[in-house]
């Protein structure tokens, strides 16, 4: 009979199969499932961090845009500002496209397109105060189109605001230089245009879901 067994082998058995089976845990879950891991029963990636940040790309680099689409939009109004008031400044508009688009140059003491020309101080106010909000708000920038949004954004309100604080009649009471004097519409600039477009942007990205931190929800 031991004979037979020796030659047929034993059924498997917990016992026999040990050597083929890996002994479950403490809380009888087998040691080599992927479900057991540390990492992942915290919701953790391999380096440590959270998986839903693990591939989210560096704040860094979103922050170097928004400062480089800032100071590209900055140079580019203060340099047309320049050149507005040394070339065009008390001579006659220059037409671009006929009477629908001409180059004049404007001091506006008002807001953006010349609205609002008794309140000065205020805009001043306020478009410091968006240039502050936009600086805090880079800390926790990761998304691409935000970046380039809120750069718009920065860049077109230190354009006006270097106007407020260093044109005449004084500081914080300065009139901006427009030039851009499309035909039965206000006269603005090159700073106007870049608040205008990262503004449509931003409600534009608002619409689709997109937080500045790069996460997507859905009302």
């Amino acid at each position: 009979m031991a004979e037979a067994e020796r030659i047929i082998g034993t059924p498997d058995t917990p016992d026999a199969a040990g050597g083929g089976k890996e002994r479950p845990d403490a809380e009888g879950t087998p040691a080599g499932e992927p479900g057991t891991d540390p990492a992942a029963a915290a919701g953790t990636s391999g380096t440590g961090e959270p998986e839903a940040t693990a591939g989210r790309p560096r704040g860094r680099r979103r922050i170097a845009v928004l400062f480089a689409v800032a100071a590209f939009a900055y140079a580019l109004d203060l340099i047309s500002k320049l050149i507005v008031v040394a070339k065009l400044e008390h001579h006659p508009p220059i037409e671009i496209i006929g009477d629908w688009l001409k180059f004049e140059a404007i001091r506006n003491a008002g807001a953006a397109f010349g609205f609002g020309e008794a309140f000065t101080v205020i805009f001043t106010m306020i478009a410091a105060a968006v240039i502050v909000v936009i600086a805090r708000l880079a800390r926790k920038l990761y998304s691409l189109p935000w970046a380039i949004a809120l750069g718009l954004l920065l860049g077109g309100a230190l354009g006006n605001l270097t106007d407020r604080i260093f044109r005449a009649p004084g500081v914080f009471e300065g009139a901006v230089v427009d030039f851009i004097a499309p035909k039965h519409f206000a006269v603005f600039n090159l700073a106007d245009s870049a608040i205008v477009c990262g503004g449509v942007l931003i409600v534009l990205l608002s619409f689709r879901g997109l937080d500045p931190d790069g996460t997507v929800h859905k009302d």
